[in-house]
């Protein structure tokens, strides 16, 4: 089962030096799961002052400059993991550098069917006019249930759709809805202690439900896409850019 591994942190807390060395340990660990077939992608984000927030209230778009969740962890990266179980995604996320110091929110990945096909890009193979953008679909998961189950089917027809769209013109790499937010584990190490809970990291009204991964010549063009996100109506799109690996390493998947 793939589950995505959501890295929240205090980015004061990291030096340079401590945060060169996390990436770097984070990127054997996962050359180690490439050699067992369990990696499929990884990224750091750019820093929460890059972030944009986009929401459509009766039938106005609105945009912020900014995370969805002012909190004092913030989203910092994320990996994605072919896995058999929950037991094994908790071990992993136990063994991540920024677990000492933050928390790993574990989602399982919900299989959507009639997507293109996911893309792989190696780090510092981008072309110049292009980057990387991560959009983080946050939904309330109550309105939704609210809509009854062919509103959110319709929904997610529509993101299929946008996600061909994307793929004709070269800017998808991939995308996925994720399981509810009861479905979320957290953990922490503290002193040496592993801490787990169940839930989503954030207790908030709106709860990460999926993500797009895309490329966009500039962060307008990205926040562009994210107004066409179909769940928009009952949540908000976060946009983050993706953190340039290439200076660390050459061959680690970043989609």
């Amino acid at each position: 089962m793939k589950y995505m591994l959501l890295i929240y942190g205090t980015e004061c807390q990291w030096t340079d030096e401590e945060r060169k060395d996390c990436m770097n340990e984070s990127l054997r660990i996962c050359d180690e799961l490439a050699a067992q077939g369990k990696f499929i992608a990884t990224s750091p984000l750019q820093p929460v002052t890059t972030a944009a927030t986009v929401r459509v209230r009766e039938g106005r778009p609105l945009i912020t400059d900014g995370p969805f969740t002012e909190t004092t962890e913030q989203l910092g990266g994320y990996f994605l993991l072919e896995l058999a179980d929950l037991d094994e995604a908790i071990a992993i996320a136990s063994r991540l550098p920024p677990v000492t110091k933050g928390t790993v929110e574990i989602r399982p990945v919900f299989t959507l069917e009639g997507l293109p096909p996911a893309r792989s890009l190696q780090a510092g193979s981008i072309g110049p006019n292009v980057r990387p953008f991560l959009l983080l679909c946050y939904d309330d998961e109550a309105a939704w249930q609210e809509a009854g189950e062919a509103a959110r089917r319709e929904a997610m027809a529509k993101a299929a759709s946008l996600c061909h769209r994307l793929s004709e013109t070269g800017t998808y790499l991939r995308a996925s809805p994720l399981h509810p937010a009861a479905t979320a584990t957290c953990v922490r190490v503290r002193n040496g202690k592993r801490q787990i809970t169940d839930g989503p990291f954030a207790e908030t009204h709106e709860v990460l439900g999926g993500f797009y991964l895309i490329l966009a010549e500039s962060r307008e063009a990205a926040l562009d896409v994210a107004a066409q996100h179909s769940g928009l109506e009952r949540g908000a799109v976060e946009v983050r850019p993706l953190f340039d690996l290439s200076g660390l390493r050459s061959s680690i998947a970043i989609s």
